[in-house]
């Protein structure tokens, strides 16, 4: 009976094993190939995806692409808030703090340009620069005192459309530009207070002396009323009506039970006195 190598008996199961092993690996290799040829874009994103240098965006959804060579990069379209405190000058020259918060968001059809002549980062590089510089050159011409006043609606809106012409063509769209808290100097920020306590204080003295004025002319046409009423009475009753009158009195008097005696006046314009005694 010829001997047998034991390592012989085992070498085909070795062959095997190895060969499973084989199998493994490259049914993980194709998955992870498969699996990396798909990418999902969220909901308010954009998907930019780089191959080769070469550019595209994709919107929210599953999408396909080059294994291990394409790159992904998700942007958001979402509506975003820059907030920045700066110190601006004014027209007068004086520093002040001024907080500003703009709200844009990415035009999802400029995703690609943007992302290939600005990158991901395009807000630190592109936004926030073009907000500060267009705050700063519009607060230089205003007043501090407009900052505190209606002004500031005027000079928010200059903000926006300067943004917006800067920012629109490069795939920003700005929604809206708000200038919040304003710090003055304290020197300042008391000088204008007082200043408004006066204009409110000569508002309210116009407004008391317009009423007193109000209050003379209608006192003035009462007592022209007056007047004109007195005028037309006094030439409405002649000495001739009295007289008149009188008589008439006389008369009533002297049918009453209770007149007795009737004493003539002594003078031809005199009228009678009347005097009154007891029935008995």
């Amino acid at each position: 009976m010829s001997g047998t190598n034991p390592d012989d008996r085992r070498h085909p199961s070795a062959i095997a094993k190895n060969f499973g092993k084989i199998f493994c690996g490259i049914i993980s290799i194709l998955f992870c190939l498969v699996f990396d040829c798909f990418f999902i874009v969220a909901p308010g994103n954009v998907g930019v995806v780089v191959t080769f240098g070469h550019v595209e965006s994709f919107s929210a959804g599953l999408h396909t692409k080059w294994a291990f060579i394409s790159h992904v990069v998700t942007l958001s379209a979402k509506t975003q808030l820059l907030e920045e405190q700066n110190v601006i000058p004014t027209k007068e020259g004086l520093n002040v703090e001024l907080d500003t918060a703009v709200l844009f968001r990415l035009n999802p059809d400029h995703a690609a340009t943007l992302f290939k002549d600005v990158g991901s980062d395009y807000i630190k590089v592109l936004i926030e620069p073009e907000a500060a510089s267009a705050v700063r050159g519009l607060t230089s011409e205003s007043e501090a005192k407009a900052l505190y006043s209606s002004g500031r609606g005027v000079i928010q809106d200059n903000v926006k459309l300067m943004l917006v012409e800067k920012l629109g063509p490069r795939g920003i769209i700005i929604e809206d530009v708000l200038l919040k808290d304003v710090t003055l100097p304290a020197e300042l920020s008391k000088s204008i207070e007082l200043k408004v306590q006066a204009e409110q204080e000569s508002a309210r003295m116009e407004f008391v002396l317009q009423k007193e004025k109000q209050e003379a002319e209608r006192k003035a046409i009462e007592a022209q009323g007056i007047a004109d009423f007195q005028t037309i009475v006094s030439q409405g009753i002649s000495e001739e009506l009295l007289k008149w009158k009188g008589i008439e009195a006389t008369e009533k008097f002297s049918d009453s039970t209770n007149t007795k005696i009737i004493i003539m006046g002594n003078d031809s314009g005199g009228l009678p006195v009347i005097l009154s005694a007891d029935k008995s």
